[in-house]
């Protein structure tokens, strides 16, 4: 019988140990690609804003960022605002924090009824904020008339400089008043014009002189008004979160 046989396996066997052989070699290790950096964004950082500070840092910073709208996209609709140019520091820090996306991690979290709705400021924000005030800028003209925009602040024992909130700021809705009425509330001397305003449109003169108006709605009144009808809790907090995504636009 012919012994040849046997040598037709070898072929096969070798091709199935090469087989096993590659089977288990070890794929090389995959590389993980690195994270992409998060974007820099210009500007003071913001956690190291003091009150040491911000004054030198707002004043360059608005003078690199003459801008003066903003657009707020909340969950309720948009508000356009104008930003004045004679409050430059109260601007300039409004238009850091907002390029900075430090509001859009914020939300409405103060709703009183036919008086303001307050915002900018969160239990969920992840961007650190030094802590830093604002001089006042009370301005001729600039008043508490509905649609004014505003910066809060403590109250006068812990704040006799009447320093500005970095960060909480407010829409005025109001109620009207006639001129007797918001003469005798008013934190200061109010003029015809005012006057008018007031018993037209309505605001809130109480708080003239004592908190800083540094711009006012143009478009989407409605809007705040809209917020400031939802439910609120015992503290004046929203029962369902107000959110807003904050652009400067021109």
């Amino acid at each position: 019988m012919p012994r040849s046989c046997p040598t037709l396996l070898l072929p096969a066997a070798c091709g199935l140990l090469m087989l096993l052989a590659a089977c288990n070699q070890q794929p090389p290790p995959a590389q993980e690609k690195p994270a992409p950096a998060a974007p820099v964004i210009p500007g003071p950082d913001l956690a190291a804003m003091r009150d040491s500070n911000a004054v030198r840092l707002l004043t360059a910073y608005g003078q690199e960022h003459p801008e003066t709208q903003v657009l707020f996209h909340t969950s309720m609709g948009d508000v356009k605002v104008k930003l004045y140019e004679d409050t430059p520091l109260h601007r300039a820090s409004f238009l850091l924090l907002t390029n900075k996306g430090y509001f859009d991690q914020t939300v409405f979290y103060r709703v009183e009824k036919g008086f303001v709705v307050q915002g900018g400021n969160s239990d969920k924000r992840e961007i650190k904020l030094g802590k830093y005030h604002i001089p006042p800028e009370f301005r001729p003209g600039h008043f508490h008339r509905r649609g004014a925009l505003g910066m809060a602040r403590y109250d006068d024992e812990k704040n006799p400089g009447k320093l500005s909130s970095s960060h909480d700021f407010y829409f005025t809705v109001g109620q009207k008043y006639t001129p007797q009425q918001a003469q005798s509330i008013a934190g200061r001397k109010l003029t015809p014009a005012e006057l008018k305003a007031y018993a037209t449109e309505g605001g809130a003169p109480a708080l003239d002189g004592q908190y800083t108006v540094f711009g006012e709605v143009i478009e989407g009144m409605d809007v705040v008004e809209k917020i400031n009808q939802v439910p609120v809790d015992p503290y004046d907090w929203p029962e369902k979160d107000v959110t807003m995504k904050v652009e400067v636009i021109r």
